[in-house]
């Protein structure tokens, strides 16, 4: 489709669902056709946080993600580390000369040969700017199989402007949606509670609110820090709004 739709067709879509296959298909026109779309807001200095809290979004078959994100290889590919440390979009050329050249360390090198047995091995990385120093969001998109790299870098020299748009836009749609990550969904009570405390009430206020016993409130407040694995309500609150899990509609 024409950019121009595309675009609308994006900032339309009600949920990720929607979104994510209208991203891949036209990312495919392009040359693009197998991605790992990734964010956080708990990055430390040290740390990307508790992997159950990622975004991730990804169209690779189970095997290379098994390995890729399930093995924690992610951590150590080249590419990863360059998008740690950057903004912007870069080529895949970099890993493969730090590779030929011997300036990987040996787990790096250990994730180069994996994706070059699992046929991911030409494409280009965009790591999206931050508001914050706790948050990193990039997108590792690999080539169609048969691509070599010269001839993704060709094609980013021709369109890499739109296709950073387009990406850009991607990042922007899914960080103003609903996201409920694995072992970390709310039930709509715990939901319910937690917005009343974001808007200031107490156990009592919520527990008259609802019709229901200060004990009762506790005990779903205690489930909702459960379910985020987090220590304090605050914490609970703060969790629930960055995932856009609050305040929002059925």
């Amino acid at each position: 489709m024409e950019l121009e739709e595309y675009l609308l067709k994006v900032t339309r879509a009600a949920d990720l669902e929607a979104l994510w296959p209208l991203h891949v298909r036209q990312m495919s026109r392009f040359g693009f056709t197998r991605f790992i779309y990734g964010y956080t807001v708990f990055k430390t200095e040290n740390s990307l946080g508790d992997p159950d809290d990622f975004v991730i979004l990804s169209n690779h078959d189970k095997v290379y993600l098994d390995g890729f994100i399930g093995e924690g290889l992610y951590m150590d590919a080249p590419m990863m580390r360059w998008t740690l440390d950057n903004e912007g979009a870069a080529s895949w050329r970099l890993g493969h000369e730090a590779y030929a050249a011997g300036l990987l360390t040996d787990a790096q090198a250990n994730v180069h040969e994996f994706n070059q047995r699992m046929g991911v091995t030409a494409g280009y990385t965009i790591s999206f700017n931050s508001p914050s120093h706790r948050f990193k969001g990039a997108i590792a998109m690999a080539a169609r199989h048969g691509m070599t790299q010269a001839q993704v870098d060709d094609l980013w020299l021709e369109h890499g402007d739109v296709l950073t748009v387009i990406n850009n836009v991607l990042h922007l749609k899914i960080r103003s949606l609903p996201y409920k990550a694995p072992n970390r969904s709310l039930t709509k009570r715990q939901r319910e509670v937690l917005q009343w405390v974001g808007d200031g009430k107490t156990t009592q206020d919520i527990a008259v609110l609802l019709g229901l016993t200060p004990a009762t409130i506790e005990k779903h407040l205690r489930l909702a820090r459960e379910s985020l694995c987090v220590e304090t309500t605050a914490q609970a609150v703060l969790k629930a709004a960055l995932h856009n899990q609050m305040y929002v509609l059925e």
